[in-house]
């Protein structure tokens, strides 16, 4: 399994803590069959974000990895991209300062709570950029929790979507949950990832929710979402067709002279 989303940079965030602990959390995820991880530390007015100094710091853990976990392993680079206008604005210049890999695909993240003003202007302003959003863990977002609309909007633009594993085993709360599995049954989500943060409460757990999805879903589901598709972003390759959503294209709006039969507005533009 690969992990696009993990928090495990010393001391730089709400993450990991130290270099130990760092250590420990890598340990874990290869014992859970995790292969690869991208350390995304956050990006924001808090957390202020040094690639640089970030790489250095990923650099220095894979040199003290033990030998047999580091076999096991391979480490890449992204961030928990805030949604603000600063941020966009940097990434307009500096455009693959804060991506996977320094690949187009780039982790951005909402609050819990609310959506940042201005959000479909970001999310354009990305594209415009050549960069490919993918949108960490929606199902936590109570705004989006009651609203479906600017989601499918969103994603009507090629915004891509990660849920937390945590939350399809229930870890985030029954709401968090309910709103995965419905996003999952659609045929929304691209990503599962573990947004691990330490080794007890946020930990580095992947297989739970893999297994999950394999008897609910289907074992080709399960692979899709951790396996195929960020192992697709890890390397940086051009995205590859998905099937298709429940729901996603649908008409926004009914003309009662229309011809039932008739592709919706969303389909024809997308070609679908």
């Amino acid at each position: 399994m690969i992990d696009i989303h993990h928090h495990l940079l010393p001391g730089i965030d709400d993450g990991s803590k130290s270099l130990e602990q760092s250590i420990a959390m890598v340990t874990m995820a290869v014992e859970d069959g995790i292969t690869h991880i991208v350390a995304t530390p956050h990006a924001d007015d808090t957390w202020k974000y040094n690639r640089e100094r970030n790489a250095g710091l990923l650099q220095q853990l894979r040199e003290a990895l033990p030998a047999e976990v580091a076999a096991k392993i391979t480490l890449g680079l992204g961030c928990d991209f805030h949604m603000n206008w600063e941020n966009t604005e940097d990434a307009h210049v500096h455009k693959r300062r804060y991506t996977i890999n320094e690949t187009e695909y780039l982790l951005v993240e909402l609050p819990d709570v609310g959506i940042p003003n201005r959000m479909d202007e970001l999310l354009y302003q990305l594209r415009v950029d050549g960069l490919t959003p993918i949108l960490t863990h929606p199902e936590r977002n109570t705004t989006l929790q009651r609203s479906r609309d600017r989601l499918r909007e969103w994603m009507q633009s090629g915004l891509l979507l990660q849920v937390t594993a945590g939350s399809v085993t229930g870890h985030f709360g029954s709401t968090a949950e309910t709103f995965a599995w419905e996003l999952l049954e659609k045929r929304w989500v691209h990503f599962l990832a573990t947004d691990a943060h330490n080794l007890d409460r946020r930990p580095p757990h992947m297989s739970s929710a893999y297994r999950l999805v394999s008897e609910r879903l289907g074992t080709e589901t399960a692979e899709r979402l951790c396996v195929s598709n960020p192992l697709t972003v890890f390397e940086g390759r051009p995205w590859p067709s998905q099937p298709e959503p429940i729901g996603l294209f649908e008409q926004p709006f009914v003309d009662d002279d229309d011809d039932d039969d008739k592709p919706s507005f969303w389909r024809r533009l997308f070609g679908r």
